[in-house]
């Protein structure tokens, strides 16, 4: 499947808006505001955006020539507790060493109604605070005073940049409603931009074009015979500014759904990437426009393709890593191991490297490019075809334009004849091609040493199995009493690796019992959890009295017991986002049941096959009585990691289906 065909048409999708010739300004907020208890069209919503207004500059001085400024105003409602975070802002800033932004915030005020009168507290500084990300990036940030139920804050900042490779994306849509959003670019002839726009909403665009100038001064260059001068001439340059307004009303918000990637990855918004520089009197310099050209500058920076040039730090090292090792699987593995044990993981996101490769060695800690970058030279030491592969994680949405900021991660790729084996070094839990959720984002980027780029597919193909074996015998009081084995494969094992290998085990058995009717483990025990190679397996032994019902001598119980979902997952009428489910997996269960002396088998479930279209997914549920035991296998299949929004009525629909099955009782009946 392409999944980027999914966006393609997203972006067509045009639902076009009429603006209202409403100025919105900071400072005039009206008591009907204040009073407003509810969103008019979301009385679900903790608060609004009332209005949001952003607009691009660029200014000219003699000292430091452009410089672009960013002005956001801002002004939100609160309508609910809940809905508090909205009066906190922050605002990220480069401070790398090639280009410096600045931050400020101003006209940031709390209003509130008293007693039917305004009454208006300011931020102080102490509401202010100043962080840094990392070596690239600060953070500013504040927190509004004096914020109740039914506030309205507003605020400006401004962001000063020498920085013009992108403009501020701008977000239209929000988990919250937004009545009137607009973004305003004003871009001197000198800068060409390629914008960017997705989501399921086109604003309304206009665009005018405009003859500005500036004044300059320059000292003219002495001809020969000549004295020098130390007096300046002043020079007007004129240019052509374009003014594109985009404006978008009534914007419902953005809501999470079962099955979700990153709801931002379907919120409308615009980008815009730098695609030509054209100076007067200097040729044209054209930037990174295609995948080719962006991958070529992202390897050619110094601190990605020059870090995967030094060896010597880990060289020796390594010649006991892999000694007895012979297939390439197995040297693998072990370089995998090594690193994952030898440098851990900072939560650092990121293709740059920040200390270097071998200073991470050194200090055994380092970001995910140290991490991963380094094990990609230590397979290409060991003669293998490795590459790096770039990513954007799932937190910072799908790289659909090429960009350089379209990436904020990187995976090592080893090529071989079955095709690539993909790996993380920064995951203690991860194993050959099975990756960290956080990477599993559709498509990457690989790089190979001469700047070429192929796009690879990160989503799973294999199923990942939870199989359950169970068998139990009921009493004639109801209570349930049995033995449970658990296997857990790939990204089920990982998942389940991550969740309890910091948890201590009565901790991790209290939420167990809780989580499933209030049952009594007991005998507990666990295998395989360090052993990355193979399944992770659960034994224990259980009891509970919480799973049946007597009515009269008749007993009614759910043979899966813990096992059945309740709920649908799928409640919208519509979707217009796919379903998500990261990995294929297989999840079966075996059950045999013995039931009391002196009861039978009144009447069970029927059995049921459902296959989704398009061979998608299935759900299989076989049931047999004989005697005094009863023997279940109920298989629930995905075959694909996303199944596109166009199945969601027949998906929605199996589920019902399945979950109607899985929540059907055994009757069982006293002789």
């Amino acid at each position: 499947m392409k999944y980027n065909q999914f966006f393609i048409i997203i972006f067509f999708s045009l639902v076009f808006f009429e603006s209202n010739a409403q100025e919105f300004k900071l400072g005039k907020v009206s008591v009907e505001e204040l009073q407003e208890k509810n969103h008019p069209l979301d009385s679900t919503a903790v608060a609004a955006i009332l209005f949001e207004k952003g607009a691009v500059d660029f200014e000219y001085s003699q000292n430091d020539g452009f410089v672009m400024t960013t002005e956001v105003i801002t002004r939100i409602k609160i309508y609910k507790k809940e809905g508090y975070d909205w009066a906190n802002k922050e605002v990220r800033y480069y401070i790398g060493s090639n280009a410096k932004e600045t931050v400020s915030f101003s006209d940031a005020v709390t209003y509130n109604l008293i007693n039917g009168k305004i009454e208006k507290t300011k931020l102080k500084s102490d509401g202010e605070f100043e962080g840094k990300v990392n070596k690239y990036w600060g953070q500013k940030k504040i927190t509004m005073p004096n914020i109740k139920v039914g506030s309205v804050v507003e605020f400006k900042y401004k962001i000063r940049s020498s920085r013009f490779s992108e403009l501020t994306e701008w977000n239209f849509q929000s988990s919250i409603p937004v009545n009137y959003s607009e973004f305003k670019t004003s871009i001197p002839e000198y800068f060409v931009y390629n914008p960017n726009l997705k989501g399921f909403v086109s604003p309304k665009i206009t665009t005018e074009k405009s003859n500005k100038s500036l004044s300059y001064s320059y000292r003219p260059e002495a001809r020969p015979g000549e004295s020098t001068t130390s007096s300046t001439s002043q020079e007007k340059l004129e240019f052509l500014e374009t003014r594109t307004v985009y404006l978008v009303e009534n914007l419902p918000a953005m809501k999470d759904e079962a099955y979700v990637n990153n709801i931002s990855n379907y919120s409308t918004s615009i980008s815009h990437e730098l695609s030509v520089v054209k100076f007067p009197n200097q040729p044209y310099k054209t930037l990174s426009t295609d995948w080719a050209s962006v991958t070529k500058t992202i390897y050619d920076y110094d601190d990605f393709g020059a870090e995967l040039n030094k060896t010597g730090y880990f060289e020796e090292d390594l010649k006991s890593v892999i000694a007895g090792l012979n297939t390439p699987e197995e040297k693998i593995s072990a370089l995998l191991n090594y690193v994952k044990t030898t440098v851990k993981w900072n939560d650092y996101y990121g293709y740059s490297c920040n200390d270097g490769v071998k200073q991470a060695y050194k200090n055994k800690t380092g970001n995910v490019a140290e991490i991963n970058l380094m094990l990609t030279a230590m397979l290409r030491h060991i003669g293998l075809t490795a590459n790096p592969v770039l990513v954007s994680t799932r937190s910072n949405g799908i790289a659909l334009f090429p960009n350089r900021t379209a990436f904020n991660y990187v995976i090592a790729a080893v090529e071989m004849s079955s095709g690539l084996v993909l790996l993380d070094a920064s995951d203690r839990f991860s194993t050959p091609n099975i990756l960290p959720l956080r990477v599993l984002n559709w498509v990457g980027r690989l790089i190979r040493k001469d700047g070429t780029s192929i796009e690879v597919d990160l989503m799973p193909k294999v199923p990942s199995n939870d199989v359950v074996m169970m068998n139990y015998e009921i009493d004639a009081n109801g209570k349930v009493s049995g033995n449970l084995k658990r296997q857990r494969t790939d990204y089920n094992a990982m998942i389940f690796r991550g969740n309890v290998g910091d948890v201590k085990e009565d901790v991790y058995l209290e939420k167990l019992e809780n989580e499933n009717n209030k049952i009594e483990i007991n005998e507990y025990s666990r295998a395989s959890e360090k052993d990355l190679k193979v399944p992770v397996v659960e034994t224990f032994s259980y009891s509970g009295t919480n799973f049946s019902e007597i009515i009269g001598g008749t007993i009614y119980i759910n043979p899966m017991l813990f096992f059945a979902v309740e709920q649908n997952p799928f409640k919208q009428e519509i979707r217009e986002y796919p379903i998500d489910y990261g990995f294929p997996f297989v999840d079966k269960y075996n059950i045999a049941i013995k039931i009391p002396d002196g009861y039978k088998v009144e009447t069970i479930p029927t059995p049921l096959l459902l296959n989704m279209q398009d061979s998608l997914g299935s759900f299989k549920f076989v049931i047999n009585a004989s005697g005094n035991f009863i023997q279940l296998v109920i298989t629930h299949q995905i075959n694909v990691p996303i199944i596109t929004a166009e199945y969601y009525s027949m998906l929605k629909e199996f589920y019902q289906k399945m979950i109607e099955k899985q929540n059907e009782k055994i009757v069982l009946k006293k002789v």
